[in-house]
């Protein structure tokens, strides 16, 4: 009994407080304990390795703090999103919302909008040069129309237009090359296009501005005018007569409308501003840069702080089927969502063919009105791209073609607008999680006045309701 007891007492007494000691197999403490028979040296040098690690960890702690607070201020911000398909027009409508809210940021980045611009007429005369290619091969020179006349034949003088043009078609390829490097391959991607946050911009900004210096101490290839030679300016400006002629040119117009190809209605058209923007000295208008056409793979964030204090992040995801997963993370803590809809009814997927647009707008809508994360969020649609429809129409397209329910209802746009509209309330009324507001707006969003009209009340909206929820108001 006494043994036991006397084995208890000492298994206890080796951790009471007396018997403790500083324990000598700690790893971070021997990275700092002085070694036997430590030099001066070794000492200084122990203690300035030691002074770093306390900086380093400072700067972690003070980086911590820092994140912390941005996350903070981030959470109280209005985050809105911008939703759509492929070519919906959401870059377009964030364009509009800098040039309403940030002019000062929008026109400082008029110089590499103004390369975009230009890409987007070349590719617009490649589009066009393909289509007479292709008219030289398969009917030839002395073709005739059903009817006996040859007046849309084309000819020699087709052809030797057709070759002094393709100069443009290198230069497009090399700048194009520039800006998505990796994996490029022109024949799988036809239009320009850029990633999020790959420095896209930078790349542009060495094209636009002269005399860039190299990291080799190099200038880069000037022309005589010290503009670098990636700058498409001067053969634009020298093959200006070439791209007017070749697009006015009747047989051309005809060959077209033959095939059913309307170039007029696809994003960054800007054939029939070839004289204004074809010239050595061309500048953008506000116009033009909203109008530009550049296609972006990924997620772009884009900051506003707005003149009442209120702080603002716009997030434009890509609207192709592959990128479509990538919205989720996007849906939490949204306070609105812009949803752009154009009623392109007689338009496919460029990714699939086989998949009417507006049906697949329609889709997409049905999957965000019923999605729980977003029960809380406005919704916005904006039936887009309302110039094109009034065209479509104007050209005596009928959407009963397309659209079997439509019936005999009248083909104009007051109507089919209305139809479309009342579709789109039903899904948003019979899918929504909760009640809430419908919204619509009727868009065009190269119409740069209006679209700010628009938008100006669309913030205000946005504004309310997030003061709401915050029960500030």
């Amino acid at each position: 009994m006494t043994q036991t007891k006397l084995q208890s007492r000492s298994s206890v007494d080796r951790f009471s407080p007396i018997n403790l000691k500083p324990v000598q197999d700690d790893a971070w403490s021997s990275i700092f304990k002085p070694p036997l028979n430590e030099t001066v040296e070794e000492k200084r040098d122990r203690l300035a390795r030691q002074q770093e690690a306390q900086r380093i960890s400072r700067e972690i702690d003070e980086g911590i703090l820092e994140s912390k607070k941005l996350f903070d201020k981030k959470k109280k911000a209005i985050k809105v999103l911008l939703l759509g398909q492929a070519e919906s027009g959401k870059s377009t409508m964030l364009r509009n919302f800098q040039l309403a809210f940030c002019p000062t940021y929008f026109h400082g980045e008029a110089l590499i909008w103004k390369t975009i611009i230009q890409l987007n007429l070349i590719g617009s005369v490649k589009k066009l040069l393909s289509i007479v290619e292709d008219e030289l091969e398969t009917s030839g020179p002395r073709s005739r129309s059903p009817t006996g006349s040859t007046s849309s034949s084309l000819s020699d003088h087709h052809r030797r237009t057709r070759m002094r043009l393709l100069p443009l078609l290198s230069m497009e390829t090399n700048l194009v090359r520039q800006l998505l490097p990796e994996h490029y391959d022109p024949s799988r991607t036809p239009e320009i296009c850029v990633r999020a946050g790959s420095g896209w911009k930078t790349v542009l900004e060495k094209v636009t501005l002269e005399r860039r210096v190299l990291p080799t101490g190099q200038r880069r290839p000037m022309t005589n005018d010290g503009r670098s030679k990636d700058d498409p300016t001067l053969v634009l400006a020298a093959s200006k007569d070439d791209i007017v002629s070749l697009w006015e040119d009747q047989s051309v117009r005809e060959v077209l409308k033959r095939r059913g190809v309307r170039l007029e209605d696809s994003p960054g058209f800007f054939l029939t501003d070839t004289a204004r923007i074809a010239t050595v000295d061309y500048e953008p208008t506000e116009e033009d840069i909203v109008r530009a056409r550049l296609r972006t793979f990924g997620v772009e964030e884009h900051r506003f702080l707005q003149d009442n204090g209120s702080e603002w992040y716009i997030y434009d995801v890509g609207g192709s089927r592959s990128m479509r997963p990538q919205w989720v993370p996007y849906f939490d803590d949204v306070q609105a969502i812009i949803f752009l809809a154009p009623l392109s009814f007689n338009q496919v997927l460029e990714e699939d063919r086989q998949v009417n647009r507006l049906e697949d707008s329609i889709y997409l809508w049905k999957e965000v009105c019923s999605n729980p994360l977003l029960a809380r969020a406005n919704i916005i649609l904006f039936l887009n791209k309302m110039d094109i429809l009034q065209k479509t129409l104007a050209a005596g397209i009928k959407v009963a073609t397309y659209v079997p329910s439509y019936g005999s209802t009248p083909n104009d746009v007051e109507n089919v607008t209305k139809y479309f509209k009342e579709k789109f309330r039903a899904y948003h009324k019979r899918l929504s999680p909760r009640p809430r507001t419908f919204f619509c707006h009727e868009t065009s969003a190269i119409d740069t006045k209006a679209t700010q009209a628009v938008l100006a009340g669309v913030r205000d909206g946005i504004l309310r309701h997030h003061l709401e929820e915050l029960n500030v108001i």
